[in-house]
């Protein structure tokens, strides 16, 4: 007698969609200790074995979709993609999850702060406005006040928005220097005499809050030998609305983009925020079902590159001087999703008397995971706790990340916990090294 076989309970979703993914899971556990949801609540559903089971019985219809126990457990995956860095087996977890939040997307909506923050997000008109008030609040250091003084739950907002400050360059006495001044500061020249082109990602959050950085970044390419070229009429890169599950607005601003660099003629994309850079490598799987884009984001796609496989493909140069203590500690989209591991301590290896301290645990998630600390904040804490614990036992001066979000939780925890040590991308210290040697010539 041959085995009944359970037909698809949701034809024509995202799930089922990539429901392949699922038969790759051989059940061998070890994503568990992988993932920082189960190391810190120790419940199997919580880890993604169990929720790879959860998306199984969700398509076999033995569990409704709007089921509140499965959303939960689904709800406080962080996304960081570890258990893809551990799983022998190669299932695409990520996709799975946010297919399956895709799919059960229309049934239970999305929280009120969710909504809210998408939506902005996906409206330059309102986004810009947005981020110029809290670059206006920043300067106030109304939120550093706020971030001593108020409950953790209102306080940790206002110090994410502090820890966004920039410092590096007061710190070392570097702001003098004009900056056509050190944009001048001894371009290299490549062997065959030729520049690769590159347009960069400006980002929401990178060039609302941290327009320093790309700054930095900018100088630092010229610096290894790029041609940096604008790429206007650029928008949000669609991390966060796809992490979430709304899929259609994140492939209406994956179009945009695609259209925006196509603009720029340009043989790389420049990316400094690994959330965006990993969600642009994906933008051919994101439109893989659209005839008219498919081809055109898979091009797109291979140009993305984050700014340190920029710079460790072509040295980087050498800079001056830092005599500092500096941990890295590496995002989970730059890791994991991207794969990205040696290339930023390429980056920081370039710089003189550095001492980079090797931070303990460093593979595991730091707790941000786009607006996850704002939708499940208790979570956030909970993983972000022993990060912070790592940290201080380094007694490094400052902790290198390569991601707006990391930056920001990160620089909250320490600044909540009244720590001295602060958050810098590693393409701000190059560029300060750089900055130092041209200062000292």
């Amino acid at each position: 007698m041959t085995a009944s076989v359970k037909s698809c309970a949701l034809p024509e979703t995202p799930l089922a969609n990539v429901s392949a993914g699922l038969d790759a899971c051989v059940h061998c556990g070890f994503c568990l200790q992988a993932c920082p949801t189960y190391v810190n609540l120790e419940d199997e559903n919580d880890s993604p074995r169990g929720r790879l089971v959860l998306m199984r019985r969700l398509l076999d219809g033995d569990i409704a979709l709007d089921d509140p126990d499965v959303g939960a457990h689904l709800d406080r995956c962080l996304g960081c993609r570890a258990c893809e860095t551990a799983c022998p087996s190669g299932v695409p977890y990520g996709e799975l999850l946010e297919a399956t939040r895709a799919t059960m997307m229309p049934v239970r909506g999305l929280p009120l702060v969710a909504r809210i923050v998408l939506g902005v997000f996906a409206r330059e008109s309102f986004l810009r406005p947005v981020l110029f008030a809290a670059r206006v609040l920043r300067a106030t250091q109304i939120p550093r006040a706020l971030a001593r003084i108020l409950p953790s739950r209102l306080a940790f907002p206002f110090a994410m928005l502090a820890s966004s400050s920039p410092h590096l360059r007061n710190a070392l006495g570097l702001n003098a220097l004009g900056r056509n001044e050190r944009l001048r500061s001894r371009p290299r020249v490549l062997a065959s005499e030729q520049r690769n082109s590159v347009a960069l990602l400006y980002g929401c959050v990178m060039d609302g809050l941290f327009g320093h950085v790309n700054a930095a970044t900018a100088r630092v390419l010229l610096i290894n030998g790029y041609d940096v070229t604008a790429a206007p009429q650029q928008k949000c890169c669609g991390a966060l609305h796809a992490h979430a599950g709304d899929l259609d607005s994140a492939r209406a601003l994956a179009r945009a983009n695609i259209g925006a660099f196509e603009l720029s003629n340009v043989q790389y994309i420049a990316i400094n925020s690994a959330g965006c850079g990993a969600m642009i490598k994906q933008y051919a799987h994101l439109l893989r079902d659209d005839p008219a884009w498919a081809s055109r984001a898979e091009q797109i796609a291979a140009r993305a590159r984050d700014i340190s496989e920029l710079l460790a493909a072509v040295g980087p140069t050498q800079g001056g001087a830092l005599p500092l203590r500096v941990t890295h500690d590496p995002p989970c989209h730059q890791m994991h999703a991207q794969r990205v591991v040696k290339q930023p301590l390429a980056v920081l290896a370039a710089i003189p008397e550095l001492t980079l301290i090797p931070l303990e645990d460093a593979d595991q998630c730091c707790g941000s995971a786009g607006i996850y600390n704002l939708i499940e904040p208790d979570t956030s804490d909970a993983v972000l706790a022993p990060k912070l614990r790592c940290i201080a036992q380094t007694h490094a001066t400052y902790v290198a990340s390569g991601n707006p979000g990391c930056m920001m939780q990160l620089g909250a925890g320490l600044l909540r916990s009244g720590s001295t040590i602060r958050v810098v991308h590693p393409v701000e210290l190059l560029d300060a090294s750089y900055a130092m040697q041209h200062r000292n010539t």
